[in-house]
């Protein structure tokens, strides 16, 4: 219940519920006990809260703690959260939590990283920030909301030539006579199936024999970065990398989608091939794949739902169209 007391002139309405206390001062006692019964309403339905006496780097351990492990992304969001925790902005106490601190937060990150990046990290910082507002009731409003953010990046267009395959399989290993045993060499070996199935690197780590099917020239991916299940045919150099890699393991290369990415980097790095990511490897594929299947094929086999995705990566030169006409 509130209490009420004499103040002055006016009278002061206190209220203790839930743990929230906060006190307000009227001119009459009926304002004060009108202000007193919607604020307990508030508090029992959860809309009405104290900020808490806590910093955004608390905010964002809590985040990563009990959100971001719940994630197929995990990984990439536990690595920023610890990168956000080394800045000054993680300091501030969330009662001081302004747009212009963001927006100095902001300016300092495009100084050293891409427009992209940043985009990517604010996307995930206001994700922190919104559920911080609807399940914990830290907060009241996102100050990221107010923030003027980058221009969205032109989308990447790299397309890997064959000399650059050749090169990062010789880096890396690979024999196409040969089984593939050491980390590096399985990484070729998955470096070649990215550019015949266009899945991502993640996918590949995650493809497990139970859900291949030699036979039928298929195979099924369960975890999908949209979440839904695909099948994804296989071309004949496809079936003779998996031939190739046959083990008794349960995945099909062994390896973990960070063992990928480490590998292909630097081998990359030992070629000294510039501005090429594994990514790149689905651009590829999926180029190609455009000259042997129709679109609706095309975004079936590479998992895109939205058709206006599949112009991002695919990336075929007027002299090759110019050939078909």
């Amino acid at each position: 219940m509130a209490s009420f007391r004499k103040k002055g002139n006016g009278w002061e309405a206190s209220i203790c519920k839930k743990g929230i206390r906060t006190s307000k001062t009227f001119d009459t006692k009926l304002a004060a006990s009108h202000w007193a019964a919607e604020t307990e309403k508030e508090i029992i339905s959860g809309k009405h809260g104290e900020i808490p006496n806590k910093t955004f780097g608390d905010l964002l351990t809590r985040y990563a703690e009990t959100v971001s492990v719940t994630k197929r992304g995990a990984q990439w969001e536990q690595h920023r959260i610890n990168a956000f925790l080394r800045d000054e902005f993680t300091d501030v106490k969330l009662s001081h939590l302004k747009p212009e601190i963001f927006s100095a937060w902001r300016d300092r990150r495009l100084a050293s990283v891409t427009a992209g990046t940043v985009l990517r990290e604010i996307n995930l910082l206001s994700h922190a920030i919104n559920t911080a507002i609807k399940d914990w009731g830290w907060l009241k409003v996102n100050p990221l909301s107010g923030i003027r953010r980058p221009s969205e990046p032109l989308p990447r267009d790299r397309i890997i030539t064959d000399r650059e395959i050749e090169k990062l399989l010789f880096s890396l290993g690979y024999d196409h006579g040969r089984k593939p045993v050491g980390v590096s060499e399985r990484v070729g070996a998955a470096m070649l199936f990215a550019i015949e199935t266009a899945m991502r690197a993640g996918e590949i780590a995650k493809l497990t024999w139970d859900y291949v099917n030699i036979e039928k020239k298929t195979a099924r991916l369960i975890e999908t970065k949209n979440g839904h299940k695909r099948d994804v045919p296989l071309s004949s150099e496809a079936i003779r990398i998996l031939v190739q890699v046959r083990s008794d393991t349960e995945s099909v290369f062994n390896l973990e989608a960070s063992q990928i990415d480490v590998n292909f980097r630097k081998a990359k790095d030992r070629c000294m091939i510039e501005d090429l990511h594994f990514h790149d490897l689905r651009h590829t594929a999926i180029t190609r794949l455009a000259s042997k299947l129709n679109v609706l094929e095309l975004a079936r086999c590479v998992g895109h739902r939205d058709l206006r995705q599949l112009q991002i990566y695919y990336n075929e030169t007027a002299e090759e169209m110019a050939k078909k006409l």
